[in-house]
Formats: structure tokens, sequence, C-alpha cells
């Protein structure tokens, strides 16, 4: 008798069928396409807010070290002795990341401790630049290429295509530009 009653509740149950499967299917994936596109633009917006807002700190940093340093920009003179003239861009760039990620005295010499003489800065907190959240490799998102001889504004706006770099620092104009694309270096 058990036996029976089961055998029966069993032919009494139903499934669910091909057509309702299918409407279900064909909702949910009418709903996938309402929301994907949605997210991609709501994830592009955010790198872009992203870029804005490292791009605003780091420019500020640089005109606060300007500022307080006889208004010149970091990576002019060397970080070693505050009064001699960057040669090329590789010291420029060793000399622009040392003033703002350290503690430097009026003439731009830097070291690790703040004391009465190197009183200033660091100006960058985390002790290195934020990340080009455009550049996908992070070991360069947060590299710069530093150029030491160039005064003219208009062509500082030109993207380095050698460098995978995140970001491009024009010293004595202290520029400060987004290194990922001709769209992203404009801002």
């Amino acid at each position: 008798m058990i036996r029976e009653f089961r055998t029966q509740k069993l032919r009494d149950q139903s499934g669910f069928t091909l057509i309702e499967m299918l409407v279900v299917v064909i909702i949910l994936g009418i709903l996938a396409m309402i929301i994907v596109p949605q997210i991609t633009v709501s994830t592009e917006d955010a790198r872009l807010n992203t870029l804005q807002s490292n791009l605003t700190a780091v420019r500020s940093a640089i005109e606060v070290y300007a500022a307080q340093h006889g208004n010149r920009y970091p990576g002019t003179y060397s970080e070693a002795d505050g009064t001699t003239p960057v040669a090329d861009n590789a010291t420029s760039r060793t000399a622009l990341l040392a003033q703002l990620t350290q503690f430097s005295d009026i003439n731009g010499r830097t070291q690790a401790t703040q004391d009465a003489t190197f009183k200033y800065g660091p100006y960058l907190k985390l002790g290195q630049l934020p990340q080009n959240p455009y550049v996908a490799d992070p070991a360069n998102a947060v590299d710069v290429v530093c150029v030491f001889d160039q005064n003219d504004i208009t062509a500082a706006r030109v993207r380095d295509g050698a460098s995978n770099a995140g970001w491009r620092y024009y010293a004595p104009l202290g520029l400060f530009f987004a290194n990922d694309s001709d769209a992203h270096a404009a801002m």
C-alpha cells in the first residue's frame, strides 16, 4: 500500500515544462542585457574618477612643494644638496620622487626623518606616486617619466610612446599628466 502511494504520488508530480524553462531563460537574458552595460559604464566611470583624483592629489603636492621651496618645482634641483640643477631625466625623476615622498629642507635636500631643518613634506603620504588606473601593469602604473628640459607647454602635451610609465612630469613647468593614452594625457 505504501509503495503504491509513493508511486502514485511521483506520477502526479509534474516539473517545469520546456516552454516555462525557455520563458525564464529569455527573461534572465533580457535582464542581463540591461544590467551588464550599466556595470561596464560604472567601472569606466570609477577608473576615470580615480585617475582625476590621483592627478589632483599629485598636482596639489607639486604646487605645495613649490610654494614652500621658493617657487622651484620638485625634480628641478638635486635632492642631495638642493642647489645643483638636474642634468638629465633620470636625475630629475630621482629628485622628484625623493622630494615628494621624504622630508625636505628649504632648498629641497631630502632625508627620511623630520627634524628642525627638514621640516617640509612628505607631500605624498604613501611614499610613492599613486597608480594610473589605465595602465595594466601595476609596476608601471606608479612609474613616472620626467622631462627636465622642456619649457614649451604645447610640446609637453605629447604622450611618450616609448615608455609604459603611468605618469609624465615636466619639471621646469611643474606639469604632471597621465601617460597612458591620448585621451587621458590631455587631463
